[in-house]
């Protein structure tokens, strides 16, 4: 079946290709008085979130980690969306508190704000529980997947932490953005 769809997608795409060499040199060519002005759908940014959504309230520690989080998105230089992908995995790994070793409670060895594990190579347990490192460390498994701004949320951040719930994260989305949208400015 994936090889009929990736097919079919080929033949569109080459398609599509070849209306555009045909039609370009002779859209080139065209009478611009004879233009009119096209309406263009502008489409969001970011997919609108999927499913229920979760809510926890925060205290002033998450608070302060939400904050971190958003610090370094933007140090890296990337777009609102990935702090948004970055606060809602952290919400679904930790509930945005930067967790140690949880003794029989512990998935593994997973620490910190999202969770990871030294024995899989995010860093040392010293690093892995510092919020700018580790939210850095997950922005640039972030930056690998490809297209991840225009996807799912759930989807992206699945792609970085390969959790034994994928579709976790998209439950908080909505909170998620709205955390961004309060404290990106601030």
């Amino acid at each position: 079946m994936n090889t009929i769809f990736r097919k079919s997608m080929l033949s569109v795409a080459g398609l599509a290709f070849a209306g555009g060499v045909f039609a370009g040199p002779i859209a080139a060519h065209a009478n611009p008085v004879d233009a009119k002005p096209v309406a263009v759908a502008v489409q969001s940014a970011a997919p609108k979130p999927q499913g229920e959504q979760s809510h926890i309230s925060l205290n002033d520690e998450q608070t302060a980690n939400v904050k971190a989080i958003i610090a370094a998105t933007k140090k890296a230089g990337l777009p609102e969306r990935a702090a948004v992908i970055s606060i809602a995995t952290s919400l679904q790994e930790s509930k945005l508190e930067n967790l140690g070793h949880l003794g029989d409670m512990n998935d593994h060895d997973s620490l910190g704000l999202f969770q990871q594990r030294p024995s899989s190579g995010w860093g040392t347990p010293e690093q892995i529980t510092n919020p700018e490192y580790s939210t850095t460390a997950f922005l640039k498994g972030l930056k690998q997947v490809d297209g991840w701004q225009d996807m799912a949320l759930t989807d992206a951040a699945q792609t970085v932490q390969v959790s034994a719930y994928p579709d976790a994260y998209a439950q908080w989305e909505q909170q998620a953005t709205d955390l961004v949208g309060q404290h990106w400015n601030s």
